[in-house]
């Protein structure tokens, strides 16, 4: 029999991990083939975007892992939208994903009040949807190929 236990707890949380990762090594030749490469550490990747006083107008926080840009947050302050920020921001990340890191991919999620048209108007297709993530909200994943 098993005893089933719902706290949080970060040392089984990183075990779990690892002993996921190594599974997936162990059935994926792809991802064997990728552990002890450059690609397969998962590297932050940062861009801020500051006014002439210094303070944050908007970031792009992402992270880099297996040849793909992955954008987890992109904000811009609704004082400056539609300064063309949020396109500055993003291809600065693309370009240092491209350049530096060797990115050939890029993806994120964004829900339908959010803004897929603007990364579908940067050359993002959208690849998954996800109706009522939350209740009442789509939630749409777009990938690109970096140039």
């Amino acid at each position: 029999m098993f005893r089933l236990e719902t706290e949080v707890d970060k040392g089984r949380q990183v075990r779990l991990q690892r002993r996921l990762r190594d599974s997936n090594a162990e059935r994926s030749e792809v991802l064997r083939a990728l552990r002890g490469t450059a690609s397969s550490k998962e590297v932050p990747l940062h861009v801020w975007g500051l006014n002439e006083e210094g303070l944050l107008a908007g970031g792009l926080v992402g992270r880099t892992w297996a040849g793909w840009l992955h954008v987890d947050l992109l904000w811009i302050d609704p004082g400056v939208r539609s300064a063309g920020l949020g396109t500055q921001l993003l291809g600065r990340a693309e370009e240092l994903a491209r350049s530096e890191r060797g990115c050939g991919y890029a993806r994120v999620e964004t829900w339908d009040f959010q803004a897929p048209g603007f990364y579908r108007g940067r050359g993002y297709e959208v690849v998954g949807v996800v109706p009522d993530y939350p209740p009442g909200v789509t939630e749409y994943t777009l990938t690109k190929r970096l140039p």
